[in-house]
């Protein structure tokens, strides 16, 4: 993440990947006040076992860029929503990214799905992740449908 000020989001990606029982790390690295730093961890994340990079930041936004720049692992940037434009900069900054430097981009605070886009681009290898997140969505699936039959049997003749 760009600053500790997003650990608060952050733990809900944190959170998703110990469920599912994926290993993680969790760094402050800023692309202006540590680029050297988040470079040489971008350009190691293979050798040390990264499947893919997650990446958190607010109004200006360019960890996940700089990140990607520095290596070839998938990048998920998280855009941090701010007091000053509600997170819109920070989205903006994100999915803009020059042709040859992709950073995937979820929604303004949505490290869940960070998270899960991660976890299934492991699962692409790993057949334990894939049946998780099959079981996963039956299990949203079930629930939505029961929902579903509350609400037919309270509104429907």
């Amino acid at each position: 993440m760009g600053s500790d000020s997003d650990l608060p989001v952050v733990e809900k990606a944190i959170n998703t990947l110990k469920d599912y029982g994926v290993p993680y790390e969790v760094h402050v690295y800023s692309a202006h006040r540590t680029p050297v730093q988040s470079a040489e961890f971008a350009k190691n994340a293979k050798e040390r076992g990264f499947g893919a990079i997650i990446c958190a930041a607010g109004m200006a936004a360019h960890l996940a860029g700089a990140i990607a720049a520095n290596t070839v692992l998938p990048v998920i940037g998280i855009p941090v929503k701010s007091k000053n434009l509600d997170g819109l900069d920070a989205l903006l900054s994100t999915v803009q990214m020059p042709t040859g430097i992709p950073v995937a981009t979820v929604a303004i605070d949505g490290a869940a799905n960070a998270a899960l886009l991660a976890i299934q681009m492991i699962a692409l290898s790993d057949d334990g992740l894939y049946a998780k997140l099959v079981k996963a969505r039956e299990e949203g699936s079930a629930k939505v449908l029961e929902k579903n039959k509350a609400i037919e049997e309270k509104f429907n003749i």
